[in-house]
């Protein structure tokens, strides 16, 4: 195993560790409520990091808790054995040697990698194949690892500067809780995460997967923060949709794919992921939280004042807030004449009906008659679609489309004919056709105030 895998392991196995114990540590605690968390703890499941066990014991649990308390987080860390991945056959000099032409030569196997290095000279030791095996898998240079790193390694490697130059999105399943209707639902957290700073520009769970959300994060950023070059996820169904392709292509914003099996470059989301995971998730008592409002609460104000304030190893020492704050003056803001409420609505096309209506969402509306027949654009809030939906028809700005009352549609009687004139605008157009029970409704009330006028006038 590489260095940096061995490191990697140890770090989330300290996470992890941490995770378990950070609120025991909490000075307020009794000694018999600090007990009965224990207990509370060791009765639950994990998913402990490289470990097939999923449970622990209340005696690892304090053991833990004790190194913490004395010696800080850096005593939940695993110990290394002095003696790992060394060779006594050969000197150190001629392992380095080894490992490294090894490395590089993907195509030998080891036997005959080290046979080459002796019949150059560079080696003279002699070494057992037992041996030179354990060797090459404590290093993590079996066939398989070599052929995954050089892959790896020819794939581009990318790290921006500026803020907003790329932002990382996805979403994490987390577990189930109350939906205020009685059923529990799983929760969502989608996240977007700045590739210069570190810094989480949005997050937020709720119930759906849906693209909406994913929008609704770009949305959020752009008014809050500016203007996002890069977008780079997954091809989840999230990330895929058609209409928030056409909306990044409207605001020029590029969102780019990852290749499937391929997760090149989004490292970052997912180390986030893992620190959510095991510094919010684990500590919380999952059956505490009411509902969605209240873990987003509970979460945001452990984002705002936990993770953005930790030092990051990838930020030079400094804190996510910090890298962000001073690169603050690179921000790119929106245009103030550009509308984004309206350049996020999305786009649908309906034929109109005979009785000047269409259908979208399960609702019904009215559109003038002159657009009978014709099929129109409609831009509406995926957010709120039954309210404010334009319409459109070869470019024309037609307004906005009504809401009909369909309780009152039902007392309208059906199917009759008329022949008679109707104004729209400047126009007038000749309807000879089957009633419909719109315009039905429409012919009664006109007729109604005609009457009515007409008394009025007799009288």
């Amino acid at each position: 195993m590489r260095e940096e895998e061995k490191e990697k392991k140890r770090l989330a196995i300290q996470e992890f560790r941490y995770g378990v114990v950070a609120e025991l540590a909490n000075p307020f605690l009794a000694f018999g409520q600090k007990k009965e968390m224990i207990r509370e703890k060791a009765k639950r499941t994990y998913e402990i990091p490289y470990a097939t066990r999923n449970t622990l014991t209340e005696d690892c649990i304090g053991n833990w808790l004790k190194k913490y308390q004395k010696y800080g987080r850096d005593a939940l860390l695993p110990k290394i054995r002095n003696d790992t991945g060394k060779c006594r056959s050969i000197t150190e000099e001629e392992t380095d040697v080894f490992l490294k032409f090894f490395e590089e030569n993907t195509k030998l196997t080891a036997i005959a990698a080290f046979k080459k290095l002796q019949e150059k000279g560079k080696i003279k030791s002699d070494i057992s194949t037992s041996a030179l095996s354990r060797l090459v898998v404590a290093k993590g240079l079996t066939r398989r690892e070599r052929l995954s790193t050089s892959n790896k390694e020819k794939t581009l490697k990318f790290n921006f500067i500026y803020p907003l130059e790329c932002v990382q999105a996805d979403d994490m399943h987390a577990f189930l809780i109350p939906d205020g209707k009685g059923n529990r639902r799983k929760a969502i957290l989608i996240a977007f995460i700045d590739d210069a700073t570190r810094r989480i520009v949005y997050a937020n769970f709720s119930f759906s997967e849906r693209s909406i959300e994913f929008e609704k994060g770009i949305l959020h950023i752009l008014k809050a923060h500016g203007r996002i070059v890069r977008l780079y996820v997954d091809n989840g169904s999230t990330f895929v949709s058609q209409q928030t392709q056409r909306i990044m292509d409207s605001m020029g914003i590029i969102i780019s794919h990852s290749r499937p099996g391929i997760p090149r470059g989004r490292g970052k989301i997912e180390r986030y992921f893992r620190t959510v995971r095991d510094q919010f998730l684990r500590p919380l008592d999952q059956e505490s939280i009411k509902g969605l409002g209240d873990l987003n609460t509970r979460f945001h104000t452990w984002l705002e004042s936990e993770y953005h304030r930790n030092p990051h190893r990838g930020l030079e020492g400094k804190t996510p807030l910090e890298f962000w704050l001073a690169k603050a003056r690179h921000l790119i803001p929106i245009d103030p004449t550009i509308d984004l409420d309206a350049a996020f609505r999305h786009e649908t096309l309906r034929k109109i009906y005979n009785d000047s209506t269409f259908t979208l969402k399960s609702l019904l509306y009215e559109v003038p008659s002159i657009l009978i027949g014709k099929s129109v654009k409609i831009l509406y809030d995926p957010k709120k679609p039954g309210t404010r939906l334009q319409v459109f028809y070869q470019g024309v700005d037609y307004g906005e489309a009504k809401l009909v009352d369909t309780y009152a549609n039902t007392k309208v009687t059906r199917n009759y004919h008329t022949n008679r004139q109707v104004n729209i605008g400047e126009q007038q157009v000749k309807e000879d056709s089957v009633e419909t029970p719109v315009s039905a409704s429409l012919a009664a009330s006109v007729f109604h105030n005609t009457a009515e006028g007409g008394a009025h006038h007799e009288s």
